[in-house]
């Protein structure tokens, strides 16, 4: 809290003559959410919108934050690489978070990820230090990131300053990112596989043997990256 013991700066009102808040947007996220942008604007946040590498909105030099409604989170997990993500947002940000956006019970609604794996995901993010704020709508989704935003540059004195993700540099970088990227591996798995197998492709052509030879991968993970890696390509 900035050497501060009290909650007392995050509760003053808004002064008359103070200055509203700067919010980067994501060029991206601000053409699919139009609604947040409209609502940030109408709170008075000077926008700006640029190309960003990684992250939706940028709050100040050491806070971003990731966007997903509760659907799209859930689909993220079975079908993209998320932690490989918001862990190199962090990199950057040290103080990144992701936002879920949608009502989060509709989880045990979904027939194709039981709701423990959806706990589980978000258990591990939080543990690494990636924090998760809900929000019901876009309304309170503007609300959050206006006060966030607040918080980051009026109490602070922080400004939003984009930088650059770190890009893969060293050959080990790029096979764990290799690894990493394949359905429910991320980063802290990748690792363990290489050491165990020494190379991607050694790893890959052996991803049978993976549950008895790297701890925590049972058979429903390697079952689905050997998918992966043999599934004809439909595009």
């Amino acid at each position: 809290m900035s050497g501060t013991e009290t909650l007392v700066p995050y509760l003053k009102e808004k002064k008359g003559n103070e200055k509203e808040p700067t919010i980067v947007v994501d060029s991206r996220e601000a053409n699919t959410a139009a609604k947040i942008v409209k609502g940030l604007r109408e709170c008075g946040v000077n926008v700006k919108i640029e190309a960003l590498q990684k992250g939706d909105y940028v709050l100040s030099d050491v806070c971003a934050v990731e966007r997903k409604t509760v659907r799209d989170f859930v689909y993220t997990l079975t079908h993209r690489h998320l932690f490989e993500q918001l862990f190199r947002l962090k990199e950057a940000y040290p103080k990144s978070l992701i936002l879920l956006e949608g009502y989060l019970p509709i989880i045990y609604k979904f027939s194709r990820i039981q709701p423990a794996s959806v706990w589980g995901a978000m258990f591990n993010l939080a543990k690494n230090g990636i924090a998760m704020i809900n929000t019901t709508s876009y309304k309170e989704t503007v609300d959050f990131l206006y006060v966030a935003a607040r918080q980051e540059q009026i109490v602070e004195k922080r400004a939003p300053i984009i930088h650059p993700i770190k890009k893969v540099e060293t050959t080990s970088d790029a096979q764990i990112f290799l690894v990493a990227s394949l359905p429910n591996i991320g980063r802290e798995k990748a690792t363990a596989i290489l050491k165990s197998y020494q190379t991607p492709l050694n790893a890959l052509v052996n991803v049978d043997s993976w549950p008895k030879a790297v701890h925590g991968l049972g058979p429903k993970i390697s079952h689905k990256v050997k998918e992966v890696l043999t599934t004809h390509f439909k595009g």
